[in-house]
């Protein structure tokens, strides 16, 4: 029963905890600019990043240490370095799209204006991050952001054009919009499903909560079960966008645009419900990211980390987590809008995926550190097929963004 409880909340954590800002923002609008005709990038995101969780969840749970960890020592300093940089760089700035997210959850709820939150909302997540045990982040946070199916609720309570819409899926631009931006918007919704900082927390989680081989079981289930239910709200989110403002030409650029569907389906109590859930999920985004800065930033150097250990034993650790915060939320305090902000950082964490994957498959490679659980044939052929993909991500992000003029 306890081993039951334990894959049952690690599920629902997985489907909670897997839509953050960058999936609001990205699933919303591409959802209202091009209805479902992308809905297949979201598919091919998720299974990436169950192919690369897997990997790095198995890495952690069989040498018992985070990917990270294991990157520097396998590929040597400098090659570690440059991931170093490009994957602390974009987790600073998603963790200030994170804090953004809560600040604008925060406005929904109040009408206090979302600048004078982001203070508030860093004082009190580095609060959380320091006194409140791993466990307990990862599981509250999760199952609150299942508040979140309330798209789903919405989904079927508007009037939807059932055999129009699924028969968008996978077909070209509409009349309205061109490749370019088609282009641009896949490469968004595909870095928003496999966002660096994903892998590094589930690694350094998986270490965090003492994984070992028996424990792969537990990790693969939540994976490709958890991962692909939370891929599903992110369709929701898609599809509710595409029923609402498709049909009305309107594009998303701000959150209360994302909301107003389930307000429209489901009145003032729909309302309230996606707001704690994109409170939820967006705060619980940040507890991940500003995590995940110093898990990056201390294994590479060889500190003391985790929530485990005694904050004097890990004081560099979390020396790292508080100036993160700090970055993250003075980066919002210039004014710069916190869904553009999210606009930019998928673009820029969709250049850097590949310093994140190409390590995972190295080190998933390596039996030194698995032994018998490197990867097998059908494991490496996934992963050398997404590894292709992420290139070809990688290298259109910029042209796309300029030819675009951000998607404009």
């Amino acid at each position: 029963m306890k081993k039951f409880l334990a894959v049952t909340l690690g599920i629902l954590t997985a489907i909670g905890g897997f839509v953050d800002i960058g999936d609001l923002v990205a699933n919303s609008q591409t959802g209202a600019r091009f209805g479902m005709r992308l809905a297949w990038v979201v598919v091919v995101g998720i299974v990436g990043i169950c192919v690369y969780a897997d990997m790095a969840g198995r890495i952690a749970a069989v040498s018992g240490r985070p990917v990270f960890d294991l990157i520097r020592e396998r590929l040597g300093p400098r090659i570690a370095l440059v991931n170093l940089a490009g994957s602390y760089l974009v987790t600073m700035l998603t963790l200030g799209a994170e804090i953004g997210g809560v600040a604008l959850a925060l406005h929904l709820a109040t009408s206090v204006h979302y600048l004078l939150w982001v203070p508030v909302v860093a004082v009190v997540l580095w609060v959380v991050l320091w006194r409140t045990k791993f466990e307990t982040l990862e599981r509250v946070f999760g199952l609150l952001g299942l508040a979140l199916i309330v798209f789903v609720v919405a989904l079927f309570t508007l009037s939807v054009p059932w055999p129009d819409l699924l028969g968008q899926i996978g077909s070209g631009p509409p009349s309205t919009e061109n490749w370019a931006t088609y282009g641009y918007f896949a490469v968004a919704l595909f870095a928003a499903a496999m966002t660096p900082y994903e892998v590094f927390f589930f690694s350094s989680g998986g270490v965090e909560e003492k994984w070992t081989r028996k424990d792969l079981g537990t990790e693969r289930v939540n994976v490709f079960v958890g991962f692909p239910l939370g891929g599903l709200l992110s369709l929701a989110i898609m599809a509710c966008a595409a029923v609402v403002f498709e049909p009305a030409s309107v594009k998303v650029d701000a959150i209360t645009q994302t909301t107003l569907p389930v307000g429209m389906a489901l009145g003032k109590l729909g309302l309230a419900v996606v707001i704690l859930g994109v409170f939820a999920a967006t705060f619980g985004a940040a507890l991940e990211t500003g995590l995940s800065s110093g898990y990056t930033v201390a294994q590479y150097f060889g500190w003391e980390w985790g929530k485990r250990v005694a904050p004097r034993r890990a004081a560099r650790f979390h020396t790292v987590v508080l100036v993160s915060v700090a970055l993250g939320a003075a980066l919002l305090l210039t004014t710069i809008d916190p869904v553009q902000l999210t606009e930019y950082t998928l673009l820029l964490s969709a250049v850097v995926l590949p310093l994140t994957y190409l390590p995972i498959l190295v080190v998933a490679n390596d039996r030194a550190y698995l032994g018998d659980q490197i990867n097998g044939k059908i494991r490496n052929a996934l992963g050398i097929i997404y590894l292709v993909v992420i290139l070809i991500a990688a290298i259109a992000a910029i042209p796309l963004m300029i030819i675009t003029g951000a998607g404009q």
